[in-house]
């Protein structure tokens, strides 16, 4: 092979380049088809045998959407609470994460045992006892039943204690030298280089209650108190005993379109994050 080839040229960069194609492909063919769906009208959904792509495409399954739920009402349900969670759970999170990764107290090995091991525990089996204490406190179908009980998970707590152990300790030890309080090496010299765990757990988090189902659905009594993704679950069938395809298809897309454009803010951010770890103070 002459050395002067074009490296997208050389066989090796050309399988590669095929390989990824490909996986790339199989990974968006699902919202592929959620894509198509949701423009094809509701006969041609049903039809046997399917089509590929729709003989017209339409708009009536996203009004079909706005007719069955009230979406505008379920979105800003959704945008509260995922925000939410994940703003107070960064904070909380974090501040947990810094005291077992940096202080040294009696029973720090013991808590974080207990702590990984309340992991083990399925969330289900903890929505009764959950419901219960939400009900007595009057924060069923409330926003606030919602966030509060998310505000702090374990797994993030052991996502940014790993990430916090990562950061050069010189960067805390000189700030201990210039007089700086806990509180201060946390905010103003730990948070800075902890961009990019905190990043990967704010998509982690904000996607996870995006996308949750089931904890709106047991929390909350309405449609108007639902998130969006719960309230998909009112377009999955008719009093005909027909699914609507094409209405579920629109809705979810309509519930994944804010996400992907998320994701594109967001994902550079992430990659300087990742770049400049333990370089800020």
């Amino acid at each position: 092979m002459n050395k002067r080839t074009p490296l997208w040229m050389r066989p090796g960069t050309i399988g590669a380049n095929i390989l990824v194609l490909a996986v790339s492909l199989l990974a968006i063919f699902p919202l592929i088809i959620v894509l198509v769906t949701a423009f094809t009208p509701q006969d041609e959904t049903i039809a046997y045998p399917p089509e590929l792509l729709p003989s017209t495409w339409t708009l009536d399954n996203f009004q079909g959407v706005f007719d069955r739920i009230p979406v505008w009402s379920q979105l800003w349900n959704t945008i509260q609470m995922s925000v939410g969670v994940t703003a107070i759970s960064l904070l909380l999170n974090s501040m947990v994460a810094y005291a077992l990764a940096f202080i040294d107290f009696k029973g720090r090995g013991l808590l974080f045992g207990l702590l990984i091991a309340t992991m083990m525990i399925p969330f289900q089996s903890l929505l009764i006892p959950l419901y219960k204490m939400l009900s007595e406190f009057g924060w069923i179908g409330t926003m606030t039943g919602l966030i509060v009980p998310r505000a702090a998970d374990v797994a993030g707590i052991f996502l940014l204690r790993q990430f916090f152990i990562m950061i050069p300790k010189e960067l805390r030890a000189a700030a201990m030298i210039d007089g700086a309080s806990e509180w201060k090496i946390y905010w103003r010299v730990m948070m800075p280089n902890a961009t990019a765990g905190l990043l990967t757990l704010g998509i982690f988090n904000f996607v996870g209650n995006w996308n949750d189902m089931l904890w709106p659905m047991v929390m909350t009594n309405s449609a108007e108190d639902r998130t969006l993704t719960a309230g998909l679950a009112l377009l999955n069938g008719t009093a005909q005993g027909v699914i609507p395809y094409g209405v579920t298809m629109a809705g979810s897309l309509i519930s994944v379109l804010p996400l992907v454009i998320m994701f594109a803010f967001v994902q550079k951010r992430f990659i300087e994050g990742v770049a400049t770890a333990g370089l800020k103070g």
